[in-house]
């Protein structure tokens, strides 16, 4: 093979070379930068993720700080419940407390309401046993009254006529007839005596008879169990 022909080779091969170095490189190239577009795209990307992953971090954060917040308010809300309660309690307490003074004040005021009835029933029986006692009393100072008239005008006079009688008798011991006479008068004297004493008598008795039945327990345990039913009605 002649010099030249194997320079015409060498450039041939030369060229070639060249040829397919630069397709390469150009594929080289372009692979390159297909590349370096993914990885931007990948940054982009990445990039991208990274605000949304400090976006979704910010948003954790804020959750976290809403959530440490709600506790916070749960917790004073816990603790004014609480509060609440214990004050609840205590305004119960005193309400039972309250209601059981009520009941003792209802309990003592029925008692007074029940004294205070006693005590007007009481009145009521003690003014009945004074309205009998002055009708006794009334009756009594009455009965006085005519047995004052009685000894007044039945009394003295007959007794005037003996005393005066006896007091001359003795002038007509020698006249049967005039000293019979006497005896007579003196005799009429005696029965009206003897008259008196029997109506002052009754009239006695009938005093004393009002005085029982004034004071007649039985007849008091009548009236008083007729009025108590009437009180109890």
């Amino acid at each position: 093979m002649s010099y030249s022909h194997k320079i015409k080779e060498l450039k041939s091969t030369l060229y070639h070379v060249k040829e397919t170095g630069t397709v390469e490189l150009t594929v080289a190239y372009k692979e390159l930068q297909f590349q370096n577009q993914q990885k931007e795209a990948r940054a982009a990307e990445l990039a991208i993720a990274n605000e949304e992953l400090l976006f979704q971090n910010q948003e954790k954060e804020n959750r976290v700080i809403e959530l440490a917040f709600q506790n916070s308010e749960k917790e004073k809300r816990a603790a004014e419940l609480a509060i609440a309660n214990i004050e609840l309690a205590f305004q119960n307490e005193e309400k039972g407390k309250r209601a059981a003074e009520l009941l003792i004040l209802n309990q003592e005021l029925i008692y007074q309401n029940e004294v205070k009835d006693k005590f007007a029933f009481e009145l009521k029986q003690a003014y009945k046993k004074i309205k009998k006692a002055e009708e006794y009393l009334k009756e009594h100072a009455k009965s006085l009254e005519q047995m004052k008239i009685m000894t007044s005008h039945k009394v003295r006079k007959p007794v005037a006529n003996i005393i005066g009688l006896t007091g001359i008798i003795g002038n007509f011991i020698h006249s049967p007839y005039q000293l019979k006479k006497m005896v007579k008068y003196i005799e009429l004297s005696a029965t009206s005596l003897d008259v008196f004493v029997n109506e002052f008598t009754v009239l006695i008795e009938e005093l004393e008879q009002k005085g029982i039945a004034a004071t007649d327990p039985t007849q008091e345990a009548i009236t008083d169990e007729l009025d108590d039913k009437q009180f109890v009605a």
